[in-house]
């Protein structure tokens, strides 16, 4: 069920305390969403997704009027982090203390589990630049690419108190990409035998059943690594609005953010004609019927200008690939109807 009128404004609304002072509070000069239909199609959407959990959050980046629904719960994030690594790390470049053509050779501790090119190319290819490395991230998803990354700014503790300097809150990133997809699947320590798609599979699928079914109920009650749509939200429209990077850092970001071949089906597919997303998606792998995250956001600038961020959570799915994908392009047409 919805959580909260959509249409008040954040001076009142629960999701202050998490979006913090520096949210725009002027009017907008854009129409206002039209709060009844996203109750009434957002739910059809819900339903029809059932026994999965959406969350489905909208902010209208000139004036900061905010819809939401199921918007307090903390979803599981998956590659929606790599977003959040990447202006981490660009940080550090604005700070001096890193640059897009430092050079980084990787090792065989550097390797992380699929999703990664990175790690299928390994040891052939080994040495990659900053700036390689960030595109493979954010743009393609690749999660050793995000792991080694994370490493050279300090780890994940180092990316969330990034995000508290910012006064971005609900949003945390706790583990490593080779830490939290072998627990998320009932597997040990990650060994570089399984780098391999094909060999991850292999290794999984010898693990007993009811254990990983156990993996993945706790990973879906685990709060690490998750966000509610206040803290997406929150980190968008400050990404957006250039408030966490210096402008180049700002415009390289979103371009390879805008660029992302991931996610095509989602909330790029519910866009009109004329529309751009700067968006970050996130999928976990499909074990035992059950999908525990599909997830896509974004800053969405329609054909006149208008911009939103958007959010799309959709946790525990035993549905394939192209219904969850179609819900998601589904509720991204719904939010544009809905901006008039």
């Amino acid at each position: 069920m919805r959580l909260f009128a959509p249409l008040v404004l954040l001076a009142v609304a629960v999701l202050v305390a998490a979006c913090e002072p520096t949210t725009p509070r002027t009017g907008a000069k854009t129409p206002e969403l039209d709060a009844a239909l996203l109750d009434k199609e957002i739910a059809v959407i819900a339903d029809s997704v059932q026994p999965a959990e959406l969350e489905v959050a909208v902010q209208n980046l000139e004036g900061g009027e905010m819809w939401a629904w199921n918007g307090q719960k903390a979803f599981p994030l998956q590659s929606v982090f790599k977003m959040v690594l990447g202006a981490a790390v660009l940080a550090e470049v604005d700070a001096g203390r890193l640059a897009l053509d430092d050079q980084i050779t990787l090792t065989e501790a550097d390797i992380s589990p699929p999703y990664s090119p990175v790690a299928d190319a390994w040891p052939e290819t080994e040495t990659y630049t900053v700036r390689e490395l960030l595109e493979k991230a954010v743009g393609d998803s690749d999660n050793t690419a995000a792991d080694v990354l994370m490493k050279r700014i300090g780890g994940p503790g180092a990316v969330t108190a990034w995000l508290r300097a910012k006064r971005i809150k609900e949003f945390r990133v706790d583990r490593y990409e080779r830490e939290l997809q072998p627990e998320s699947q009932g597997l040990g320590s990650f060994r570089i035998a399984w780098k391999s798609w094909p060999a991850w599979v292999a290794a999984r699928d010898e693990i007993p059943e009811a254990a990983r079914r156990k993996a993945q109920q706790d990973y879906l009650a685990d709060p690490r690594d998750t966000a509610t749509a206040s803290g997406v939200l929150n980190f968008l429209r400050q990404l957006s609005a250039g408030e966490l990077l210096k402008p180049a850092s700002t415009q390289l970001l979103l371009k390879i953010m805008t660029d992302s071949p991931t996610g095509e089906e989602r909330l790029k597919a519910g866009l009109p004609p004329g529309a751009t997303i700067a968006h970050k998606s996130a999928t976990a792998a499909t074990d035992l019927g059950l999908t525990l995250a599909t997830n896509d956001v974004g800053v969405v600038t329609l054909k006149d200008g208008r911009r939103y961020a958007v959010v799309v959570f959709l946790a525990a799915s035993s549905q394939d690939d192209p219904t969850r994908d179609a819900a998601i392009a589904e509720a991204m047409r719904v939010i544009v109807k809905a901006a008039g």
